[in-house]
């Protein structure tokens, strides 16, 4: 079994939490993959530089700028941060981009309807699975942060659940692999102003049904969306969850019936 975890929120930008669940990382079984990505960190960077901020339902739109900006924050201090940290809990931790090593490669998203810029989406044709295995095989656990490439030397920033998503996919082909994505809360909820109000298990029709009565909005538009594909490309479980919980069954379960 591979796991693989994504962090994101305010799990990375608070060192409490952030210190937590690394702790937690480190009691999984091995082979593991953990992806992060570092949104909000990019946008406190991005004021303090006067960069303007634009998301689309959640998405980032990343002009050369802000592609700038991501890679600074997600391959450089975000990304050695972590790395530094989890080898302080003795794993020993490869810091990666889908750079380095050719370990992702993606397709600059078309620019209609919508021009999201320097944007990059996955196929699971993209991820390099036997690089992957290798340092898995060799005892190393990889943390991957969302920045990427097309092969012709052109970077591009990735949804960080599209990469988690993507990779769980890929590896999935040759073995069995459980999806968590983490963050703040404790699930899926469905009131947004009642924290408690988080669901055991979610269904693609009950994703939608919170959708279109926007209670579901945002960056959890995306998140739910990659984690579907994933349970349906053959990934064991997905889980949306608390980071306090990683390392237990607590969270929702994306089911597809």
């Amino acid at each position: 079994m591979i796991q693989v975890v994504k962090l994101g929120g305010a799990v990375l930008e608070n060192e409490t939490l952030r210190q937590q669940v690394l702790a937690d990382f480190t009691k999984l079984p091995s082979p593991k993959v953990l992806v992060h990505g570092g949104g909000r960190e990019a946008d406190q960077l991005a004021k303090q530089l006067d960069i303007q901020i634009e998301k689309v339902e959640g998405r980032r739109v990343t002009n050369a700028d802000t592609l700038k900006l991501v890679t600074m924050v997600y391959g450089g201090w975000l990304n050695t941060r972590i790395v530094a940290e989890l080898q302080s809990l003795g794993v020993d931790a490869l810091g990666l981009s889908g750079v380095d090593g050719n370990v992702v490669q993606t397709n600059r998203r078309p620019a209609t309807p919508v021009d999201f810029g320097f944007v990059g989406d996955l196929e699971v044709e993209g991820v390099n699975v036997s690089r992957l295995m290798n340092f898995l095989e060799n005892g190393l656990t990889p943390v991957l942060c969302a920045i990427t490439h097309d092969g012709q030397g052109q970077l591009l920033n990735t949804n960080a659940d599209s990469l988690a998503a993507g990779v769980a996919k890929a590896l999935a082909k040759d073995a069995e692999v459980d999806l968590s994505m983490c963050f703040e809360r404790e699930g899926v909820l469905t009131n947004a102003d009642d924290l408690a109000s988080w669901v055991p298990t979610l269904t693609p029709e009950e994703f939608t049904e919170l959708k279109d009565n926007q209670i579901v909005v945002a960056g959890m538009i995306p998140k739910l969306e990659e984690g579907f594909s994933a349970k349906a490309a053959g990934v064991k479980k997905v889980w949306v969850k608390s980071s306090s919980n990683l390392s237990n069954n607590k969270g929702t379960e994306l089911i597809m019936e």
